[in-house]
């Protein structure tokens, strides 16, 4: 019978505490941030770190749940009383252009698990507690079962404000904190998390709106794609006095955290699959501490084990998933971002494969991972590649990806560092 590669691997986001492996100090930061009496909370990196995966557990702990905590052994940072919250959990998308889209966006949404509306106190739904971890007490939340017939009536409690979509969100979370947070659910307080949070185009006044709602009785957290909290927040000056315990930069896993989700995957498989000694640090090595590329090499592991036969992933199985990457068979998302970005094109694939493969080593955090075009140039020429200039343009235009973002004159960032990486084990051609 085939082996399910998701019993002990996965490319989603991970929920389960006990599948999330190593971050144990941002785990402490989550603690901290959590239990501050107010603040903002910020979660930023760069793609394929493990952001929502963390933003995930830090809901669980918003909701009691410390098992990750207590596994991690940061018992002793878990106060003798935890502040415990109600949270809404939203992600956000590119078709959000501005705030006042998103605060609509909020108001609306009628997921039945996160979304704010299943918050508002009124007679349009039915609303039951239920537990989003396996610590029933201490993951319980409240989740709607069914919405009234005519539709959602949020008129009772809170007051919906015709053409006027800020006050009224002003209003849900009031009538939320008074008769859910406090009456019903006895918590201290109302964490709303926004995933994403990057794609939205015009960010300008959600800084000044975060900054006047939150209180002891309402927190946001707010996680995306950046090199900074500057990055996520377009006006974050109204709100730099809010984020002193909040602001947790995810940057990549260190190989003895990435081997980590090797180990817990063969426990996850309670025996059904084993790994041979050094197999788990090949992985990581390949991965260079990207967990999402972690979970796909182990995923690929697993469908080669299951077309060869036998429990034991060793050099050989990893040496097929290998040669599957460098042929570009292997993962079909990350080989199709890498063929639409060289177009056909035998010389701009020579081109990125040069970038990919520039040293980034750096004395400063923000330019690690940056590339320079001119250090590639004589290279280029020597294989033949002339007129890079004019191979440049479709790697930084957003039809095509894109894959490269213009940092400065000459100066480029790989937008998705996992397929930097990709790129890198892949052969030309």
């Amino acid at each position: 019978m085939a082996i399910d590669p998701e019993v002990g691997f996965t490319a989603d986001v991970i929920r389960d505490p006990g599948r999330f492996v190593g971050r144990t100090e941002l785990i402490k930061d989550c603690v901290a941030a959590l239990n501050a009496a107010t603040g903002l909370i910020s979660v930023f990196g760069k793609r394929g770190v493990g952001k929502s995966s963390l933003l995930r557990q830090l809901q669980q702990m918003a909701l009691g749940q410390y098992s990750l905590v207590k596994s991690a052994g940061l018992q002793n940072h878990i106060p003798s009383r935890p502040r415990t919250y109600l949270t809404v959990y939203y992600t956000c998308d590119s078709l959000i252009t501005n705030g006042r889209e998103l605060i609509s966006r909020l108001i609306n949404d009628q997921d039945p698990e996160d979304g704010l509306l299943r918050l508002v106190p009124n007679d349009g739904k039915e609303i039951v507690e239920f537990s989003r971890g396996k610590e029933v007490s201490g993951g319980a939340d409240l989740k709607v079962v069914s919405w009234g017939a005519k539709g959602v009536e949020t008129s009772k409690y809170a007051k919906v404000v015709p053409n006027d979509v800020i006050q009224t969100f002003r209003n849900f979370v009031s009538a939320i904190v008074e008769h859910q947070v406090h009456r019903r659910m006895k918590r201290d307080a109302l964490l709303i998390i926004l995933d994403e949070f990057d794609v939205i185009a015009d960010k300008s006044g959600l800084g000044s709106l975060i900054k006047s709602l939150s209180t002891p009785e309402v927190k946001f957290a707010i996680c995306g794609v950046g090199r900074d909290f500057a990055d996520l927040i377009e006006d974050h000056a109204s709100v730099e006095r809010l984020i002193e315990q909040g602001v947790l930069p995810i940057r990549p896993m260190s190989l003895a955290e990435s081997e980590g989700i090797i180990y817990r995957a063969a426990e996850l498989f309670r025996g059904e699959v084993r790994f041979a000694p050094g197999t788990a640090g090949a992985i990581a090595a390949l991965a260079q501490g990207y967990p999402y590329f972690v979970q796909l090499i182990g995923k690929q592991c697993i469908h080669e084990l299951n077309a060869k036969g036998g429990n034991v992933i060793d050099d050989s199985i990893l040496q097929s998933v290998t040669n599957g990457l460098k042929a570009g068979k292997a993962f079909p998302t990350l080989e199709g971002a890498y063929q639409r970005a060289i177009g056909g094109s035998e010389g701009r694939a020579i081109l990125l494969h040069l970038l990919a493969e520039q040293s980034t080593e750096s004395s400063t955090t923000d330019e690690i991972g940056r590339v320079v075009l001119k250090n590639t140039r004589t290279v280029a020429e020597e294989l033949g590649v002339q007129f890079i200039d004019q191979l440049m343009p479709r790697l930084v235009e957003a039809r095509y990806g894109p894959v490269l973002e213009r940092i400065d004159q000459g100066v480029y960032e790989f937008v998705n560092p996992v397929l930097r990486q990709y790129i890198r084990l892949r052969e030309v051609g």
